[in-house]
């Protein structure tokens, strides 16, 4: 079961099938906080880190990809959602797309990464592999635990000596991060969300991943479109970079790398918006939830 955020008029149990269908925000105004103020400058932490801390949001109604003529036309949403995506967080301004590179703002897939994309999803429901790691209660994985959804989108960021904390409100995970240049793990040391190490470039945090299990998908929701089902393999490679650019705005990017997936690297990037009144609640998730039980209950196809 998953319980909505402070911003819900009702609280709502969904189950994990709706949660994987969700789309992006789309009624809240629009902010436009994440103007760079040129005069200002970013605070330090006691050790004399960059200070990021705080509650930050990302409701985004940005496209993941730039649109298709196709992919733009109106379509009835597959869950009626109106009641519960009642939020009053600040919303990012609307850009052609989060992907900022390549200039088409396409994802530049391998042919073979879409056909295992479309294999999975083709599936019989009572088949495991049909689901993606959200909707099994295991991870939104890196980078995606931090890529806007259609709710829940809060992300507290805390920072101690020598480590920072990326907690994401979906899934309720937390990446633990050091940040005193210890080396990634050894090679056949996997999982699914990889080893992540941070460190400062100039006011930018960077953080670098690797040694990823191979098992994950690079998006687990509706809102990333085709994204959504790609597999991310074991010689995938993530840099996130999160640069606070005035009191309120920090701007994310991540970069995705991997050779057997596509054909170049390719770049996402959003702001999150300080929004300290913003609460982060339990997300009661947990692997093989009773909605994914009862999904793989179907009978098979005749």
């Amino acid at each position: 079961m998953f319980l909505p955020g402070r911003h819900t008029p009702r609280r709502i149990l969904v189950t994990a099938a709706m949660l994987a269908c969700g789309t992006l925000l789309r009624g809240s105004p629009q902010s436009d906080r994440n103007v760079t103020n040129k005069n200002w400058t970013v605070g330090r932490t006691p050790d004399g880190q960059p200070d990021l801390q705080g509650t930050w949001t990302d409701y985004d109604a940005t496209p993941f990809e730039q649109l298709s003529a196709e992919e733009q036309r109106p379509r009835a949403p597959a869950v009626s959602t109106a009641d519960w995506l009642v939020q009053d967080s600040p919303a990012s301004r609307r850009r052609p797309s989060m992907v900022v590179d390549p200039p088409d703002g396409r994802v530049p897939l391998k042919r073979e990464a879409v056909e295992k994309r479309d294999a999975a999803l083709a599936l019989d429901p009572g088949a495991l592999e049909r689901y993606g790691p959200w909707e099994r209660c295991i991870t939104r994985g890196v980078p995606g635990s931090m890529w806007p959804g259609a709710y829940n989108n809060g992300h507290q960021i805390v920072q101690t000596r020598g480590f920072v904390v990326l907690h994401s409100e979906m899934i309720h995970e937390a990446r633990v991060i050091p940040l005193d240049g210890r080396p990634h793990l050894r090679a056949d040391l996997r999982s699914w969300d990889g080893d992540s190490r941070g460190r400062w470039e100039g006011d930018s945090l960077v953080v670098d991943t690797t040694n990823f299990s191979g098992k994950g998908w690079i998006a687990t929701n509706v809102a990333a479109g085709r994204l959504r089902g790609i597999p991310q393999g074991e010689a995938a490679h993530t840099v996130e970079r999160l640069t606070r650019v005035d009191e309120n705005t920090i701007q994310y990017e991540a970069t995705i790398d991997d050779p057997n997936v596509y054909t170049r690297p390719w770049k996402v990037a959003f702001p999150l918006n300080r929004d300290e009144r913003y609460r982060i609640f339990e997300y009661a998730c947990r692997e093989g939830n009773h909605a994914l039980e009862n999904m793989l209950r179907v009978s098979p196809k005749e």
